[in-house]
């Protein structure tokens, strides 16, 4: 089994932050349009809870605008396609820590419906597969209910964490390389890079 994290691993928000924390006024436009990039602005300017509220609208009625990381959908096609389970596994809460009460799991479900995951023509997913965990001590008691083999995450804390479940194989999905000194996992710059290290690893060669 392999299991996947969803925010930041799955879904790409990049673009969203941008141009929604831009809409608001708490970034000027020439930021670069990543998420790390608008974070790091807003807090550099005292505007913490600005971000938690910006991630409410995010990860709720604007995640529509979300794209898929390049790669992911093909990627489970072939791992459906080869009959290689898949499940996803994220740590989300229900709705935002601040701002309107949007429900952020079925924002997240709608998403995956529209994107083509559960598309059985395409990755075949079917919401039993698509768990996401009140917190994160319930994520990890998950991917070891699930009997996972592999599991990929963007957090190299999570990876890390002392309670994670023997015999997992971690590893670190790093599309723009802020992790390049990380070493105790493998890491993957793309989906591509993911199928190629699984296909030489235990799911077997395609």
């Amino acid at each position: 089994m392999i299991g996947i994290d969803f925010d930041n691993t799955v879904v790409c928000y990049d673009q969203v932050f941008h141009e929604v924390a831009a809409q608001r006024g708490w970034i000027p436009a020439d930021i670069p349009a990543t998420k790390d990039h608008v974070r790091d602005y807003m807090r550099r300017h005292g505007n913490e809870d600005g971000w938690t509220e910006l991630q409410g609208y995010v990860y709720g009625p604007y995640m529509r605008n979300a794209l898929p990381f390049p790669g992911v959908l093909d990627f489970l096609t072939s791992c459906r396609q080869r009959r290689i389970p898949v499940c996803i596994i994220s740590h989300k809460t229900p709705y935002p820590f601040r701002g309107p009460r949007y429900g952020l799991h079925q924002a997240a479900q709608k998403w995956l419906g529209t994107r083509g995951f559960y598309d059985p023509l395409e990755a075949g997913l079917v919401p039993e597969q698509v768990n996401f965990e009140l917190t994160k001590e319930e994520k990890l008691d998950r991917i070891g209910a699930m009997g996972c083999t592999h599991f990929i995450d963007d957090l190299p804390e999570f990876l890390s964490e002392a309670r994670f479940p023997e015999g997992v194989e971690r590893i670190l999905f790093d599309p723009n390389e802020r992790h390049s000194t990380e070493h105790r996992f493998r890491r993957a710059k793309s989906w591509t890079e993911i199928g190629e290290i699984l296909n030489h690893g235990r799911t077997g060669r395609p």
